[in-house]
């Protein structure tokens, strides 16, 4: 039965810092080092033949680290565009309480948390769904029918958009969803991509 498991980076400097990150760029803290190497610890013994993260380096990292915890450095890596965080716009690179002291805390909270609303010059959460969904069902959906054990390390945001579709999720139910840094939620197939368990680590 194929697998599929989907794990947030670890906290970022950014995150730290409580800044709107979207496409910067930016390393793990030690703590976030730390968690990744804990989820590879909580998913020791299970075996992925390959691996997807976004072209930024906080999940690019995670993903190495997690690798080198279960042992499987050299299973085929894929780094794609398509998996990565949210673009924020206008936003990006801003300290989340300066934004709402310049926009006011409803308007930072609709961009932040709605479906449909994108702060300026970014991203929704709608359009980050399309792209990535697009990519699951081109790319994953395929090696999973294979039956293939993937392995996916993006962000919050991404992985947001894409337990919306696999989840079934209503508007409000993701809007409300956090994923916390270096969560991991595991999806098990039918041959037939029926989902049959879900559970997080």
């Amino acid at each position: 039965m194929p697998l599929l498991v989907l794990v947030r980076h670890g906290q970022s400097e950014a995150n730290l810092a409580n800044v709107f990150t979207g496409w910067l760029d930016v390393p793990l803290t030690p703590q976030g080092e730390e968690e990744a190497r804990a989820a590879g610890r909580k998913l020791h013994g299970l075996r992925f033949d390959a691996a997807f993260c976004s072209t930024l380096l906080r999940s690019f990292r995670t993903l190495e680290l997690i690798l080198e915890e279960i042992g499987q450095p050299a299973i085929p890596v894929y780094a794609t565009d398509a998996l990565r965080e949210r673009m924020y716009g206008a936003l990006q690179g801003h300290n989340k309480l300066e934004a709402v002291h310049e926009y006011g805390a409803e308007q930072v909270a609709r961009w932040r948390r709605g479906y449909d609303d994108a702060p300026p010059a970014g991203e929704s959460l709608h359009h980050t769904l399309d792209r990535v969904v697009r990519y699951y069902d081109d790319t994953l959906v395929p090696a999973l029918r294979a039956g293939r054990n993937l392995l996916v390390v993006s962000h919050g945001n991404t992985l947001r958009a894409l337990r919306m579709q696999l989840d079934g999720l209503s508007v409000p139910e993701v809007e409300a969803m956090e994923i916390p840094t270096g969560a991991i939620r595991v999806y098990e197939f039918t041959p037939e991509l029926v989902i049959q368990a879900v559970h997080d680590m």
